[in-house]
């Protein structure tokens, strides 16, 4: 069985956050546009944004009472923790714990907020994994 993630969150400004998960992820834009964007990595979407009080054509994603982020944690994998790290530095991403080793996982993580307050943890490749 084949499974992909395609994790969609409410964000306040789209064309915003697209631009910082671009930065963060290494990701090109496969949509654009203010109300609705796919993140892509080497032609795989790995992230959609919605924009929190546009309902579409389907309910509202979140509730614009409610502050975005709490409870969540967007966690990705990434080849070059180094080069990731890196990228996050030099766009002056906002860092909540620097890099670390997870001793759970086995793997370096870094812990980021993004626009809307949402923690995005960028993690080294699993020891767990086979490659």
């Amino acid at each position: 069985m084949a499974l992909w993630n395609q994790t969609m969150i409410a964000v306040s400004d789209v064309a915003a956050s697209s631009r910082w998960y671009q930065v963060v992820l290494g990701a090109e834009s496969g949509h654009g546009g203010d109300e609705y964007e796919q993140l892509v990595v080497d032609g795989e979407i790995v992230m959609q944004l919605h924009h929190l009080g546009d309902p579409h054509h389907h309910a509202r994603i979140g509730d614009p009472a409610v502050p975005l982020g709490n409870g969540v944690a967007l966690w990705f994998e990434v080849d070059d923790f180094d080069a990731a790290v890196a990228r996050c530095r030099e766009a002056g991403v906002t860092v909540e714990t620097e890099p670390h080793e997870n001793p759970n996982a086995r793997q370096m993580e870094i812990w980021l907020r993004d626009l809307d307050g949402y923690r995005v943890v960028l993690a080294g490749p699993s020891a767990y994994r086979p490659r």
